[in-house]
């Protein structure tokens, strides 16, 4: 009995070893801040002690875009799109819930509801009642659930690349990629939430895009520093099961706001046919497939998603200038 007492506590010594060897701890969450926050960070007071960091970059007195971003990314995916546009329109980006600087949901409310929380006290902070609200995968899905709730808000939907839809008939879900199967299996989840090795974060984004040029060190480093963050990686083990409320997809066609449906041919998380079942169901639809492009465009096409930023918002604005002066898609 002695002797297998000692065999297996010297089994679980070896196993709590191997732990502790292979854990990856959280990032130093001032270090974080000072990193992809800098000096001059803000961050927008919500409900229940939320902290959520965003951006108001562009033309303060032109129209103003809300982005909000994908699963696991940040504010920081918005960046190439912002240099593109920041002239002519007011924009701004926020971490959501769970993500980058802003940490866990006080309340660990990863629901629409909940996510609306932090895109209310980002309109807040920045004194807006109305405006664009734009989303890309997780944030599109809340984007147009936000048209949904707050009609009276939202001037104008884009979606690019954007979650929610249902799958149309004959179709079988599209495959995750390698940090989404990690977090959907409930056996590894927990050990997700302690071991994030660089290499798997690195090979999730790059099956996340079909440019891979975009993806260098610093775009690694940058998604698995802020997945580090104190409660980011619990968040996402806790997003991995919220329900995505399905039955909110019959009502599409409530959404009264126009609408620009952006997306990549060649995404692998989100079949680009989902932009035919959004087209289908929301009223007023333009909607613009780049070939070549994977589920970010905003990071893999900036200047194309850029343009069909303008054409849609000036399409908006009659008596705004054509700052493009191109001929409109046939």
């Amino acid at each position: 009995m002695k002797r297998a007492f000692a065999f297996l506590a010297g089994f679980i010594a070896i196993i709590a070893a191997v732990f502790m060897l292979v854990r990856t701890p959280d990032a130093d969450r001032d270090e974080m801040i000072a990193k992809y926050g800098g000096p001059k960070a803000m961050f927008a007071e919500g409900a229940g002690g939320m902290r959520v960091h965003w951006r108001d970059e562009g033309c303060r007195d032109c129209p103003a875009i809300i982005l909000l971003h994908g699963s696991n990314a940040s504010l920081q995916t918005w960046e190439p799109l912002v240099q593109q546009l920041n002239g002519e329109y007011r924009i701004i980006t926020y971490d959501q819930p769970g993500h980058g600087l802003t940490g866990a949901h006080p309340r660990d409310d990863y629901s629409a509801a909940g996510m609306f929380e932090a895109l209310n006290a980002v309109a807040g902070a920045a004194r807006l009642d109305h405006f664009y609200l734009g989303g890309n995968s997780m944030g599109g899905w809340i984007a147009w659930r936000y048209a949904l709730a707050y009609p009276e808000r939202v001037d104008g939907l884009i979606l690019i690349d954007a979650g929610g839809a249902p799958l149309r008939d004959g179709e079988t879900p599209p495959p995750l990629n390698l940090g989404f199967r990690l977090m959907r299996n409930p056996l590894l989840r927990p050990l997700v939430e302690q071991i994030t090795p660089r290499d798997i974060v690195a090979k999730s984004v790059l099956e996340t895009v079909a440019v891979k040029s975009i993806v260098d060190d610093a775009m690694i480093d940058r998604y698995w520093e802020l997945n580090r963050f104190p409660g980011n990686r619990r968040a996402s083990a806790i997003r991995a099961t919220t329900d995505r409320e399905e039955a909110f997809a019959d009502r599409l066609t409530e959404i009264t706001a126009p609408t620009l449906i952006v997306w990549g041919a060649q995404d692998r998380l989100i079949y680009p046919t989902a932009a035919e079942t959004f087209a289908e169901r929301i009223p007023d639809t333009d909607v613009v497939i780049f070939d070549g492009v994977g589920h970010v465009p905003m990071e893999e096409a900036p200047e194309a998603t850029a343009n069909a930023i303008r054409r849609f918002l000036e399409a908006q604005q009659p008596e705004a200038v054509d700052t493009l002066k191109l001929e409109q898609p046939q």
